[in-house]
């Protein structure tokens, strides 16, 4: 199938998607709904850029939110299109940005060198400069949200996570308005790539990321600080606590962390 949306890639998809969960019996019987994750092999206009696994969906949004979080696009414009080829063992995500970015894609410092898994953020990378790289500052002051909104935003994400309520082992990433509605969502068994999906989705609406605030329904990790720091992204709230290095980013991108703490949110920055 092809389409194409207001300034966003021509989209090409191909093949036969895999499922995305399967039932699978357990030793005692039983049948067990459990999450697929398949390799996602992602290469700009023909240059082998990363292997990632992912769940076998929403993968166009991906392809968007992975180039725009990563820092290797600035708006979804930039890439031309986009060819998913579902594989017997995978997913070929062929991405073609248009000339003048590719002048200044810098594919050599930025290579994944090593194959890419679920929960990891900087897989193969050649080096650890990332981890000290400045962050682009989100706002000039720190988005404020209402801890009715956190609530309300938590106690409707499970109406958005169909995969996870059939595995229960699945994070999502989702967008929620200044009330706490959350207006998109996307999930993954890595939650990196759903958030990727979900500023893929985002990026299809021209949501304004000044309109609201993001939701996890996992941990707070650094590299969901700086994906949401390239994406724009003013106020991050998740499920759990939040790491040492990921407080430390989003201080420098100005970014908001709200966590889950003993029956009500916290703000940790």
């Amino acid at each position: 199938m092809s389409n194409r949306l207001n300034n966003t890639p021509v989209i090409h998809e191909s093949g036969e998607a895999a499922a995305t969960a399967s039932d699978v019996e357990l030793a005692d019987g039983t049948r067990w709904a459990v999450p697929n994750e398949v390799p996602v092999a992602i290469t700009y206009n023909r240059r082998n850029h990363a292997v990632m696994l992912a769940t076998p969906a929403d993968l166009a949004d991906f392809a968007i939110g992975f180039s725009l979080s990563e820092g290797l696009v600035r708006q979804a414009g930039e890439i031309e299109a986009i060819e998913i080829i579902h594989q017997p063992l995978g997913v070929d995500l062929h991405i073609t940005l248009n000339a003048e970015r590719l002048e200044r894609f810098d594919l050599i410092r930025r290579r994944r060198t090593l194959p890419g898994r679920a929960g990891c953020g900087l897989c193969g990378l050649e080096n650890a400069e990332s981890l000290t790289a400045p962050l682009p500052r989100v706002a000039d002051t720190p988005a404020d949200v209402t801890e009715a909104a956190l609530a309300t935003a938590f106690a409707t994400l499970a109406d958005w996570q169909p995969l996870n309520a059939r595995t229960r082992s699945v994070h999502a990433a989702a967008w929620a308005g200044c009330d706490g509605s959350i207006l998109a969502a996307r999930e993954d068994v890595g939650r990196h790539n759903a958030l990727d999906k979900l500023v893929g989705a985002l990026a299809h609406t021209g949501q304004d990321m000044f309109d609201g605030f993001l939701v996890m329904s996992s941990r707070a990790s650094y590299e969901l600080i700086e994906k949401a720091a390239r994406a724009g992204m003013p106020a991050l709230a998740s499920l759990s606590a939040p790491t040492l290095l990921a407080i430390d980013r989003a201080k420098q991108a100005n970014i908001r962390l709200y966590a889950a703490s003993r029956g009500r949110f916290v703000a940790v920055t």
